[in-house]
């Protein structure tokens, strides 16, 4: 793994290299126009081997984290205890139904399964068939089943299902952020927190968490942000924090060090001067999380943003909103180049007045304090929008646009526009 964080270093880059150069003549040294959507960053073939590495991380690995889930948080107690299949469900977990054997899937369809009993829980944490959670089962004496220890993966929050079996039960979709998902209520359900933490957990709604309020105790949560689409960014998360500056395993791998550090609580290291001098060491003499960064940043880079379906945008009127997203509506003065962001001309980034979002504050706890352009490839599939969910549609978003920049739009074109955004 230490040859691959060299390897990742070196790719990153001449990625950017890359980056800077498919941008620019090289004669007059101006910014060459590139449709938004279009072109190519000419980013170089991801190692197979690494990305399959990452993507068992991804799914699978908890750096650690049991010693704080099951050690601090008790919640192996509260699952066993207490977490149904259908309680489950019902808070935004998932389960993938390629793992259930056939046997199992039969007995469900049949109505055999109580998806009303913890111990049928328990059972799924067996077969690993719990999206995002691993667990430690064993037998008591009685037969009935217990949790001895449980931990979190990334999958938890940045996979979901496509329901092909039942509603949250199918195929993994990773990379796909899980907005079914209540991060707040399930957390909040541990005996180990006092109240007053207890009721801010309790009132972040599904979908959305908070990962700087155990840094500096302000409760402004976002949304659970996709993982897909991001290779060939310069810079990660909404604030542009992680880049290679600051990470040397590259721009993604910074935020995967900071979520599986400071969130997840796995053994590992994070610093960051620019966050306040803020050190996080759960490394208990045994670092779970540098290693693995490279491998997991590169699975990420290979999950491509989803292709909307045919049948949800209007063909004709998307291209004509496809001509207004560049000119009228002044959309690729940001949402430009390959990406529909301008973060890849030179890292750029934006100040706290350039977000028409209604929260404002947010990007003051971040490390640059400014905010970067979100790429907009599978926007069509991650509802609601603006790092604080304030546009609960992509009309929404158009119309939040139009009224912030006095575009003038008409009804039919704020109508075209968002059909071309659905078609992205």
């Amino acid at each position: 793994m230490k040859n691959y964080l060299k390897i990742s270093t070196l790719i990153f880059t001449v990625m950017t290299m890359l980056s800077f150069f498919s941008c620019n003549d090289d004669d007059s040294g101006t910014i060459v126009s590139i449709p938004p959507g279009e072109g190519s960053l000419n980013l170089p073939p991801l190692d197979p081997q690494l990305v399959q590495e990452g993507k068992d991380i991804f799914r699978y690995d908890t750096f650690g984290d049991e010693t704080f889930w099951t050690d601090v948080l008790q919640m192996n107690q509260v699952i066993e205890s207490a977490v149904s299949p259908a309680t489950a469900l019902a808070v935004g977990l998932k389960v993938d139904a390629s793992a259930l054997p056939a046997a199992v899937v039969a007995a469900i369809q049949n109505g055999d399964v109580d998806l009303n009993d913890p111990q049928t829980t328990l059972v799924l944490l067996q077969l690993n068939a719990v999206v995002g959670v691993q667990g430690q089962v064993s037998k008591k004496p009685d037969g009935s089943l217990t949790l001895d220890r449980m931990g979190i993966t990334c999958a938890l929050c940045h996979s979901t299902v496509d329901n092909s079996f039942a509603p949250g039960i199918g195929n993994r979709l990773d990379g796909w952020p899980n907005r079914d998902l209540d991060p707040g209520l399930i957390i909040s359900l541990s005996p180990a927190l006092d109240q007053a933490t207890r009721d801010v957990y309790k009132s972040w709604a599904p979908g959305i968490y908070d990962p700087r309020f155990n840094h500096d105790g302000l409760n402004n949560p976002v949304v659970i942000p996709p993982a897909y689409g991001l290779y060939g960014l310069p810079k990660a998360i909404f604030t542009g924090d992680g880049d290679i500056e600051h990470e040397v395993a590259g721009p993604v791998a910074y935020w995967n060090r900071y979520v599986a550090v400071t969130q997840m609580h796995g053994h590992g290291y994070f610093a960051d001067a620019r966050l306040d001098n803020w050190i996080v060491d759960h490394r208990e003499d045994d670092d779970l999380v540098t290693e693995k960064l490279p491998a997991l940043q590169a699975y990420q880079f290979s999950i491509a943003a989803p292709t909307p379906p045919e049948d949800t945008f209007d063909a004709a009127a998307a291209f004509r909103g496809k001509a207004l997203f560049s000119g009228k509506a002044q959309c690729a003065t940001c949402h430009s180049g390959p990406l529909f962001t301008d973060v890849i001309d030179g890292g750029k980034l934006h100040p706290q007045s350039a977000s028409v979002a209604v929260d404002k504050d947010y990007v003051k706890r971040s490390a640059t304090k400014q905010w970067r352009v979100t790429p907009l490839k599978g926007i069509w599939q991650h509802p609601p929008y603006f790092h604080d969910g304030s546009a609960a549609t992509l009309a929404d978003v158009v119309s939040r646009y139009n009224d912030v920049n006095n575009l003038k739009l008409s009804d039919t074109e704020k109508s075209d526009l968002t059909e071309y955004l659905k078609s992205i």
